[in-house]
């Protein structure tokens, strides 16, 4: 069985329903998991999915914030929905597929604007979400599982335009960082778009603030494909759509995609 698997940020899945569309008819993926999407569960359009054939449709949704969804070609049914640091927030679903295949829709909370949890509450959720979700996984090892989502770090110094000047940016500083890692090694998850593009800047963010993102290309790799170790070996051509972060009305993020030959 080999499916693709897209990941991305929406950034209001009712505002941008068109891209989604546009997206699902351009790209076909077989699944795509998608983050903020700040809709209710029972607001979120699926009739132009599920005509699309997108009929399997997961969802932990919120009003007006946050909220993740899954939207499948394929059966699947929903396994868990997990609420990390007690936020009270839509940040995870996860749904199984008939193969025995779990997968992972996360969405990290972002942390806000200041690197340092004493003056900033934000911070210190994001560092206790990652922790939680360490612990999880260090408890309940994953197998057959895939895990994608906006994590809201950049963990390498290739997967931002400066490492240097975004040492001390939420996003890709060196505490963020650590737990990631220490969240990704606790499950012996593999970063499947580094196993396949193992070199070169990647990029899946770029803010809205730049007057000309794609001339600037100040970006970040936000979003993130992983796998667990037993099933790595099965993914292939990995990519990032960047053309999608020049579309009418864009998210600020640009859908990642993997291959699973399973």
């Amino acid at each position: 069985m080999s499916f693709t698997i897209a990941t991305w940020n929406i950034n209001s899945i009712r505002l941008r329903e068109p891209l989604v569309l546009k997206l699902l008819q351009e790209q076909g993926p077989d699944i795509l998991c998608l983050q903020e999407c700040k809709s209710p569960v029972d607001r979120i359009p699926t009739e132009g999915f599920a005509a699309l054939g997108y009929r399997h449709i997961l969802a932990n949704g919120q009003k007006g914030y946050n909220g993740v969804a899954i939207l499948s070609r394929l059966p699947l049914r929903e396994v868990a929905r997990h609420d990390f640091a007690a936020l009270g927030q839509a940040r995870h679903v996860a749904g199984q597929l008939e193969n025995g295949v779990v997968i992972h829709n996360f969405y990290v909370p972002a942390g806000g604007d200041i690197p340092d949890r004493e003056v900033n509450e934000k911070f210190g959720q994001k560092l206790d979400y990652l922790a939680e979700m360490r612990d999880h996984f260090r408890a309940e090892r994953p197998q057959r599982a895939i895990l994608v989502g906006d994590l809201n770090i950049a963990p390498r110094e290739d997967d931002v335009w400066s490492h240097k000047q975004l040492l001390r940016v939420v996003s890709h500083t060196p505490i963020e960082v650590a737990h990631l890692t220490d969240a990704q090694e606790s499950g012996k998850w593999v970063d499947v778009t580094r196993q396949d593009i193992p070199d070169g800047r990647l990029y899946s963010w770029w803010s809205y603030r730049a007057r000309d993102w794609d001339a600037a290309d100040r970006g970040r790799r936000l979003d993130h494909v992983w796998a667990s170790a037993d099933i790595a070996s099965a993914a292939h051509s990995s990519h990032i759509l960047r053309a999608a972060r020049g579309w009418e009305r864009p998210s600020d993020h640009a859908p990642v995609f993997a291959t699973f030959d399973l």
